[in-house]
């Protein structure tokens, strides 16, 4: 696994993402969906699985699940895993933030 750096600090974070909304980054080779849910950074793979539309494009339900704006298939944030199971799940990623900077890990 490779720790690609996405943010410097925590507050930059937190400056850059809004509570519940997807933002789309690159990291080079794969594009990840970041979403801060409940204080907490989440990464997601930006391709749905079902059609391949950019989740980024989405929006957040209350239950922590991304939809996808296609066909609204919903992806849970934590474990990548469709709602009612008509596609197969979405990739997620882990997460680490110190003091170096906010970091997914591929």
């Amino acid at each position: 696994m490779e720790w690609v750096k996405v943010f410097s600090s925590s507050a930059e974070m937190r400056e850059q993402l809004q509570e519940g909304v997807p933002r789309a980054v690159s990291t080079g080779s794969q594009s990840v969906c970041l979403v801060l849910w409940r204080g907490n950074l989440r990464a997601i793979a930006n391709k749905c699985p079902h059609n391949g539309e950019s989740l980024s494009k989405g929006t957040v339900n209350y239950l922590g699940e991304v939809i996808c704006p296609w066909h609204g298939f919903r992806f849970n944030l934590k474990n990548g895993r469709e709602a009612v199971e008509r596609c197969r799940d979405a990739e997620t990623f882990p997460v680490k933030e110190n003091d170096e900077g906010v970091f997914v890990g591929l």
